[in-house]
């Protein structure tokens, strides 16, 4: 992995273009289709409330994930979820049993300051995050020092995998822009350690 030196402790990698294009605009295409999009409700700061985003949450029988103050039943997988997954356990990524998907329908929907540091995801989660679709800014902070920070330009087949103390030590967000109009979908792979 990668180590960005204004980022100690965070181990990230930005792949660019890790599916080919035409690959990328199929899999959007079929995800807009198949998959049974939802607003997940979701707690913060005491009260529930919609998410700003469509998501769903996919993977093995047994991977329940709990966040926000809710629990989500995985729908099963599609053929090629399955086939993503494949190739990055293939390229030695890491190890997945689910992957949420974050459906942005436009620069208005967006991701707030968060880590992926649930329990069931361990102390080290591997998260393989894809995106598909409109380019969007991915931010980094850490959380004793947000004016540490880091920015990537995520595009249509983009791969940022993020590891080892990353979620421990650091926060990420995808912020709302009036300079984007199109839809993007983003694929969070991870593994899941059933209950």
């Amino acid at each position: 992995m990668l180590f960005p030196p204004e980022l100690p402790d965070a181990d990230v990698c930005h792949l660019s273009a890790w599916l080919p294009a035409g690959t990328a605009t199929a899999l959007l295409l079929a995800l807009q289709k198949e998959i049974p999009w939802e607003v997940h409700r979701i707690r913060m700061f005491g009260n529930w409330v919609d998410s700003p985003r469509l998501s769903c949450w996919i993977g093995d029988p047994q991977a329940r994930y709990r966040y926000s103050g809710a629990e989500f039943v995985p729908h099963p997988w599609l053929p090629a979820l399955l086939a993503v997954r494949e190739r990055l356990e293939t390229e030695g990524i890491g190890r997945f049993n689910s992957v949420l998907l974050n459906r942005y329908r436009g620069g208005g929907d967006y991701m707030g300051w968060h880590s992926d540091d649930e329990p069931e995801l361990g102390p080290t989660p591997v998260i393989a995050s894809l995106s598909l679709g409109a380019a969007r800014r991915f931010l980094l902070r850490r959380r004793d020092d947000p004016a540490r920070k880091a920015e990537y330009l995520l595009g249509h087949g983009d791969l940022l995998v993020m590891a080892g103390q990353t979620q421990r030590f650091y926060q990420h967000a995808l912020p709302k822009t009036a300079r984007v109009q199109g839809e993007r979908i983003n694929l969070t792979f991870r593994w899941i350690t059933p209950r």
